[in-house]
């Protein structure tokens, strides 16, 4: 609280001081009080009027700063009611009723809407649970009728293979740390992985790949990273060129192992670039293929966040898109929560 904003505060009261002051003089002066003596009692006045402005300043401020402080640490500062002292005052009764009240409204809003978003999250997984027998049956069924009819809806298949896991890694995207495991993996092992479950779709988009210097070792979570380099493949088969061209190379780069998916496709305009990893955003590409969502990126990035791992891109219109992944060294990675 500003001093100034204080007395603002009080300005009805010292306005009263004052002509108390004034009307206090006329009448001393009306009953012959020395003028002297009328110069003293006005300047106690005064004197006491300022000490207790000051005094009374000085704990209301305090007050406001510790409730401020006890705001300022909290996660939940919705929860602020909850762990302030009553307050003696009268009128700080009175608010603090009403913030009470206000919160355990707010509590009880919050509690419905994580209610909901769990109710959803548990349909959603389910359903991704039960949709991958259906899946899982036509697959089988292509697989032992082949024909070109049959090798087009494996092709079909995979993608929607890959919107499922999609959607899944989406729901339970806020709470990754409960579904990790982190160990050693070699990326030339998660990579060659990552191609044969996405074969069809290179065969179909005719995506010569090239694997080279992944050797290396790093500790991640298996699955995640499969998940994000399947993404990159997808995203390389969306906007490939006529002749298309995929690669994948690692470096060690003194604390962290660098792996580098490149592809010779569209590329991504300059504009676009800083804001590929937003949450759907899809830019003049996705402008062009009506099939973006703007999702996958922006999982890619969030998973990458989770498991400390840095993502980053490099491109440029018409010559194609490099994605790095920055993997720190060391015998263990910790998921940030």
């Amino acid at each position: 609280m500003k001093y100034r904003d204080y007395l603002s505060d009080q300005f009805f009261c010292i306005v009263t001081h004052i002509i108390s002051m004034v009307g206090c003089t006329f009448f001393l002066i009306a009953v012959n009080i020395d003028k002297g003596i009328i110069c003293i009692l006005m300047s106690v006045w005064i004197l006491i009027v300022c000490l207790y402005l000051n005094i009374h300043y000085y704990f209301r401020n305090r007050h406001y700063r510790e409730i401020l402080t006890q705001l300022n640490n909290l996660d939940k500062k919705y929860l602020i009611a909850e762990v302030i002292d009553i307050p003696v005052r009268s009128d700080d009764k009175f608010y603090y009723d009403i913030l009470r009240a206000s919160n355990k409204s707010m509590i009880e809003q919050v509690s419905k809407s994580q209610r909901e978003r769990k109710e959803y999250k548990e349909y959603i997984e389910q359903w991704i649970h039960d949709i991958k027998t259906p899946i899982s049956a036509m697959r089988l069924m292509c697989e032992n009728n082949k024909s070109g009819v049959t090798r087009k809806l494996m092709v079909e298949l995979e993608k929607v293979i890959h919107l499922t896991e999609q959607t899944l890694y989406y729901a339970r995207s806020e709470n990754v740390e409960k579904d990790y495991f982190i160990k050693e993996v070699i990326l030339s092992v998660v990579i060659h992985d990552a191609i044969t479950e996405n074969k069809l779709l290179l065969l179909q988009n005719h995506i010569a790949v090239e694997v080279s210097n992944c050797q290396y070792s790093v500790y991640t979570d298996e699955k995640w990273i499969g998940f994000i380099l399947n993404q990159l493949i997808a995203n390389a088969a969306k906007y490939c060129s006529k002749t298309p061209f995929l690669s994948f190379e690692a470096r060690s780069d003194r604390s962290k192992i660098i792996l580098s998916v490149s592809d010779n496709g569209t590329g991504i305009s300059e504009s676009d670039l800083p804001r590929i990893f937003d949450k759907g955003f899809t830019g003049e590409n996705g402008r062009i293929n009506k099939n973006s969502t703007g999702i996958g990126l922006y999982l890619c990035k969030r998973l990458c966040d989770r498991l400390s791992i840095n993502i980053s891109a490099h491109s440029k219109k018409g010559i194609g898109t490099t994605i790095e992944l920055s993997f720190p060294k060391g015998d263990f990675v910790k998921v940030q929560e």
